[in-house]
């Protein structure tokens, strides 16, 4: 990375795509779940994947709530390339290349981008710093907002 383009990176709950981060088999059972269940009615994509899945079921019922309007309003054809796009990826090989402070942010309770992948990451990256925020999911901007943009300040008035 052209270190006079980009001055930090903030990653959170991020993958090398998920062939760059899960075995192949998780990848391919992710693909046979999720492209089928975006033809289903929004409501039902929603029960299925806000929470537990993207948020933990202690996320605040107003937290849930919202998170669910927001995932109602999905395009089911924009969703499956996403997740295609997602599957197919594997950048590893840039991992290495990324040559300015990265800070990468996981849920301690993540199903979605566990801990595992966290760590691998900030092993791949020379400048990384791995924080976790205990007790939230997927979406740990939404779940714990207060702390992560706490997390996300301290690292850029480090810079």
């Amino acid at each position: 990375m052209n270190r006079g383009s980009v001055r930090s990176l903030v990653l959170a709950s991020a993958y090398a795509g998920w062939t760059g981060s899960l075995p192949a088999e998780v990848v391919e059972q992710r693909l046979r779940q999720t492209i089928p269940d975006l033809d289903l009615p929004a409501d039902q994509v929603v029960a299925r994947y806000n929470s537990p899945g993207l948020l933990t079921e202690s996320a605040p019922p107003a937290v849930r709530d919202e998170n669910a309007t927001i995932m109602a309003d999905f395009h089911p054809g924009g969703m499956k390339t996403m997740v295609r796009a997602l599957a197919e990826a594997d950048l590893r090989g840039a991992l290495p290349r990324i040559r300015v402070p990265t800070l990468l942010l996981y849920g301690g309770r993540d199903v979605r981008s566990p801990l595992t992948i966290g760590a691998d990451l900030h092993a791949q990256i020379p400048a990384s710093k791995l924080v976790i925020i205990p007790g939230v999911g997927h979406l740990s901007n939404v779940e714990a907002a207060d702390r992560f943009n706490s997390e996300v300040r301290s690292f850029l008035h480090e810079m």
